[in-house]
């Protein structure tokens, strides 16, 4: 980056760690425990213009790479990994229009995104289909100048709270394989086809509306179908959640090293058999692996953001990264629970509740278990016989 991004750079990490410390951290386990949407710190972060952080400039956006994205999550995440659900998700749709949309589309909706005005999400995952997504349902019928959707997608972050989704469905559910008859759409709220279905209550990650999208003669115009050719939707969001990984594994090491930072000060504080538990054999060696883990994932998730930055073909780094990122970040909140011992398992302290948020990530964008698929296929492609 040049000096100029660098100091822009600096200049926004610093701004997001002062609200974290000042807005995030006083409310956290309050807005965690009511399992309340936390509309003004979202409206913060819209003000702070966290809602266009990788959306051009020309379009209203900050403009700014990966690895700040990564950088900006991390620091979220530490205070609480929630405050990233409605910008993560956001930036996905932004980044899959800005990548695959028309130059029309481009211009309608990126301004709105950057700024916050429309706040954005995906509507990927069904009841029926999560990892699978060649499995899909839903359907996107031609009825002249318009696209009737119907179908239900679930588990949507800002279903509730999100006005804009970009929406993958089936425009030729005879294509062979299916992934060639896939579309993705540009569906506004109010539209009438359009509901919100139940709102899902979650283990962790609570705060953020997760829910269920209804499409019932959902009608958007063909202007609404991404880059104006049908056929080309899987790729448009297989392209998109390789940034979406990215943020995930940095919101890994961010919930980590905040499980890290509560245990190593702990550890100094509390004392057992005369000494604090730092000074202890089996302690040190919990931290030593703590440390490590934690340092590994973040180079990984930053070389990954580089690549991305770089115009790399990601898949297998974004994978890799978000694999061992969030592999890790459960590993240590176990840890960090293990060193402060009962007082890690009550609500009193925030060491449950990075332990409660850690599968998210293991789970989110793509379980594990598909991530090493895609990492095995990948890595054989590079050192085929």
């Amino acid at each position: 980056m040049s000096q100029v991004a660098e100091e822009t750079r600096s200049q926004i990490v610093d701004l997001v760690r002062d609200f974290v410390r000042r807005d995030v951290d006083p409310v956290a386990a309050q807005y965690d425990h009511d399992d309340v949407y936390p509309a003004e710190l979202v409206e913060t972060m819209r003000q702070m213009g966290l809602f266009g952080i990788t959306i051009p400039e020309e379009y209203g956006g900050l403009g700014l790479d990966h690895v700040t994205l990564a950088i900006i999550f991390e620091e979220l995440s530490k205070g609480w990994m929630s405050v990233c659900g409605p910008i993560g998700t956001h930036l996905l749709m932004a980044s899959v229009i800005t990548e695959h949309g028309t130059e029309e589309q481009k211009r309608r909706i990126l301004p709105g995104m950057a700024s916050g005005e429309i706040k954005g999400g995906l509507g990927l995952t069904e009841p029926e289909a999560g990892s699978d997504v060649q499995g899909i349902r839903t359907t996107a019928v031609r009825d002249g100048e318009e696209y009737v959707i119907n179908g239900r997608k679930m588990f949507i972050t800002n279903a509730e709270n999100g006005n804009a989704y970009a929406v993958l469905a089936k425009t030729d559910v005879d294509a062979d394989p299916p992934y060639r008859g896939m579309s993705c759409f540009i569906v506004q709220k109010p539209n009438p086809g359009l509901s919100v279905g139940q709102h899902i209550d979650k283990l962790g990650y609570r705060g953020v509306d997760t829910g269920e999208l209804i499409f019932d003669g959902c009608r958007v115009g063909e202007e609404d179908l991404i880059g104006g050719i049908e056929g080309r939707g899987f790729h448009q969001v297989m392209s998109g959640l390789e940034s979406g990984r990215i943020n995930v594994a940095a919101r890994a090491v961010g919930v980590a090293t905040a499980a890290f930072e509560a245990a190593i000060s702990y550890s100094q504080r509390r004392k057992a058999f005369g000494v604090p538990i730092a000074e202890h054999q089996a302690i040190q060696l919990l931290l030593a692996e703590m440390g490590t883990k934690i340092e590994a994932a973040r180079l990984l998730t930053m070389s990954a953001a580089e690549k991305r930055d770089a115009g790399e073909r990601v898949d297998l780094a974004a994978g890799m990264a978000k694999l061992y990122a969030s592999e890790i970040c459960g590993e240590v909140a176990m840890d960090a629970m293990r060193i402060h011992g009962g007082a890690g398992y009550t609500k009193d302290l925030s060491i449950e509740r990075f332990y409660r948020d850690a599968p998210l990530m293991i789970i989110g964008e793509g379980t594990n278990e598909m991530q090493k698929l895609v990492i095995a296929r990948r890595l054989l492609e590079r050192y085929r016989e």
